[in-house]
């Protein structure tokens, strides 16, 4: 379903070049759930952001479902993230004057009776369903971080980016966050990718790619 040919990313500082991502290829299937793992610097987020369009590789091709990246225009790419990709990363930029459910219905494609429904559900499945109009600051952090997961989720996207999830959160939450993106795998048939420096977050995963200077090491 998405796919990755010899992608390279480099960044140019003066007379120096760094290479983020050099030369990675890979394919994500259709509900899989696809672990990226190594250090900081290791490049592990920059390819998130190249499989996601949110930044064009200097080298290589992406496609998603047999569309390739260099086909659409800006204007293009941002459709296919707001339709058919959810996001969540270490923040979780919620709106701080919306409520939980308000801010869940931010990553909704159609506002709608039905969304907002879905909405409130998925709140429920995350475990705040007592707290659907609480705002950001009267949640923990965990909390909060299980308000974007929902977000993430509402217009059931083909594809989940979560890049470094549980990295503010507690062993225990880290593990919760995960398991709900995990779950909406089981459940709504979307894929996952995740990076993390944590294994530990990926007991449940098919597939973990170590990446180590821009490269999938193992």
């Amino acid at each position: 379903m998405l796919s990755a040919q010899d992608l390279a990313l480099d960044y140019r500082s003066g007379g120096s070049v760094a290479h983020a991502v050099d030369t990675v290829s890979l394919a994500v299937e259709r509900g899989s759930f696809v672990g990226l793992i190594g250090p900081s610097g290791s490049g592990k987020s920059s390819l998130m952001y190249l499989l996601s369009g949110l930044k064009r590789p200097n080298r290589g091709a992406v496609s998603f479902e047999d569309r390739d990246y260099a086909s659409l225009s800006g204007a293009g790419l941002m459709r296919l993230r707001r339709h058919r990709f959810g996001f969540v990363f270490q923040q979780h930029f919620l709106v701080n004057y919306l409520s939980a459910v308000e801010n869940v219905m931010v990553g909704a494609v159609k506002r709608n009776h039905d969304t907002a429904a879905y909405a409130q559900e998925l709140l429920r499945r995350v475990g705040l369903g007592d707290k659907l109009q609480k705002r950001p600051y009267q949640l923990s952090i965990g909390e909060r971080q299980r308000v974007a997961v929902a977000r993430a989720l509402v217009h059931r996207p083909a594809v989940v980016f979560a890049d470094e999830p549980t990295a503010s959160l507690d062993q225990a939450t880290g593990h919760e966050v995960v398991n709900l993106l995990a779950d909406y795998r089981r459940t709504g048939g979307g894929s996952l990718l995740v990076v993390t420096h944590d294994p530990a977050m990926l007991t449940g995963a098919d597939r973990v790619l170590q990446m180590r200077d821009g490269r999938i090491a193992a």
